[in-house]
């Protein structure tokens, strides 16, 4: 080594490590395969989905029914596909509901492990044993303790599950199931088969011979189910644009009297109203969903049938059946049934007002002590009702004081309207003071009060006191600590 070192000195030749093999060979593969200058790099990955990939989940729902006999459980696997795995078991010990609804779950989660399930959403309608699993509930009962520590052992054998709690409705095949177990509870440890099939009491033939007879038979539920597939407005929007009628001389006659009063601008048809505004026409979807929106969203409170669709018509929507509709989809809302009015007074003859005049005479009231207090402490409500025009104005106040009702009268009622010509309220407190008396001799206005022996003689604010709170109720929340946020909607509606 020494003498070939010595040979090699006189060239100046130095040596230098290689620091990356197989960076060197890279960047000899790319020099010997050089690519144009206007060749596109590919965007996409080989194998691209292989890092994409997630794991595949599984649903559960399961349910529990309680015997004198004995007690059952249901269960319902969906695969990830939508394939149905039903299971169902009966158990032979007595036990509550409770227990019952964690037996259930807890022989799902041993099958599920079983299947090597790793990823699970389970459903199940008792509220109990989800919130008490997804720890909003405590454990209270002793004897739900070691069902309690079971299914959350079982729960941490899992890479991915949740638990969640739904509506019995939509339990319901796991409910069968339970119900079945509970009913054919076997005195010994065995398994039976039970099979579930379809059966024709006629034979298809004779369905067949049935439908030939009864095709020349329509009945007017039949027409209206087909009238509600079709879209109402297609034959009006082919006469407008192409001149097309329909083949029945009574459609016919039906279709040119209605397009008249129809309007085709930008892809939209529209209603002429009496009043000259342009109502968008409405197909079946959306005149739901605007039935929806008017009926318990921003734009209203839950109004009833009639006014429901005149509040449509102010919005600018139409279709031939929305008061039918308004008044069916009233009746539906659970809230309207829950808070509506029941009318027993007997009906009478209506007497005109004595007022001549918008905003000349106002009827203050205080509604409170309100339960439970909004979020801001606020417990009462000084409302105030125009008797001509039946306007309302309303205020939410922690404490009813002297100065907080000449506050209101003169921010929400004289500033606004006018000075009135009378006020009429209460013999409270808050409503016979000096402060009130030096406003009514500031802008010379009249203030009476209502009898002491019937302070309730103030018909018109108190009719506007129950009409408001009914309101409120519909459109409060869950905790009813909101009311506050929701009294310039309730006014508004």
């Amino acid at each position: 080594m020494a003498k070939w070192s010595l040979l090699l000195s006189e060239f100046e030749i130095k040596f230098v490590p290689q620091k990356a093999i197989k960076g060197q060979a890279l960047a000899d593969f790319l020099a010997a395969h050089p690519t144009p200058d206007n060749m596109e790099l590919p965007a996409d990955l080989p194998d691209e989905e292989v890092f994409t990939i997630e794991a595949l989940t599984w649903q559960l729902y399961f349910d529990g029914a309680a015997r004198r006999n004995g007690a059952g459980a249901g269960l319902v696997f969906i695969t990830p596909s939508g394939g149905l795995i039903p299971y169902s078991f009966s158990l032979l010990a007595l036990c509550s509901n409770n227990v019952v609804e964690y037996e259930a779950l807890i022989i799902g989660l041993e099958i599920a492990l079983e299947m090597h399930i790793d990823c699970l959403q389970a459903y199940g309608d008792s509220q109990l044993a989800v919130r008490q699993l997804n720890g909003q509930y405590a454990v209270r009962n002793t004897t739900l303790v070691p069902y309690h520590e079971r299914a959350k052992y079982l729960m941490s054998q899992f890479q991915d599950i949740h638990v969640s709690h739904i509506p019995r409705s939509e339990n319901d095949k796991a409910d069968a199931l339970a119900n079945l177990a509970a009913s054919l509870t076997l005195p010994s440890e065995r398994d039976i088969q039970v099979t579930v099939g379809e059966r024709y009491l006629l034979s298809p033939a004779m369905e067949r011979i049935e439908e030939v007879v009864d095709s020349n038979v329509i009945t007017s539920s039949e027409c209206e189910e087909e009238s509600d597939d079709l879209d109402w407005r297609h034959p009006i929007i082919e006469y407008l644009l192409l001149g097309k009628l329909p083949n029945d001389s009574r459609k016919k006659a039906e279709v040119q009297r209605r397009a008249t009063r129809f309007l085709y601008l930008n892809d939209t048809l529209y209603k002429r109203s009496f009043d000259g505004m342009l109502l968008r026409c409405l197909s079946k979807q959306d005149a739901t969903k605007a039935l929806r929106d008017t009926h318990a969203g921003t734009c209203g409170a839950h109004q009833a049938g009639p006014k429901l669709s005149n509040q449509l018509k102010r919005l600018g929507y139409y279709w031939p059946t929305m008061v039918r509709d308004s008044i069916k989809f009233a009746t539906t809302c659970k809230d309207c049934q829950l808070h509506g009015d029941f009318i027993h007074q007997p009906p009478q003859q209506l007497h005109p007002t004595t007022l001549s005049w918008p905003f000349e005479a106002w009827g203050l009231d205080v509604i409170g002590m309100i339960k439970p207090k909004s979020s801001r402490q606020h417990q009462y409500i000084l409302a105030a009702t125009d008797y001509f025009s039946k306007w309302a104005e309303a205020i939410p106040l922690k404490e009813v004081r002297a100065d907080d009702v000449t506050n209101f009268i003169r921010n929400h009622i004289i500033y606004r309207y006018g000075v009135p010509s009378k006020i009429i309220s209460d013999n409270a407190l808050y409503f016979k003071c000096k402060s009130m008396t030096k406003l009514c001799e500031k802008y010379k206005f009249q203030h009476s009060f209502s009898a002491s022996y019937n302070p309730s003689s103030n018909g018109q604010a108190e009719a506007f006191n129950k009409v408001l709170c009914n309101i409120l109720k519909k459109m409060v929340s869950g905790n009813k600590r909101d009311w506050h946020e929701r009294l310039p909607e309730a006014l508004w509606a």
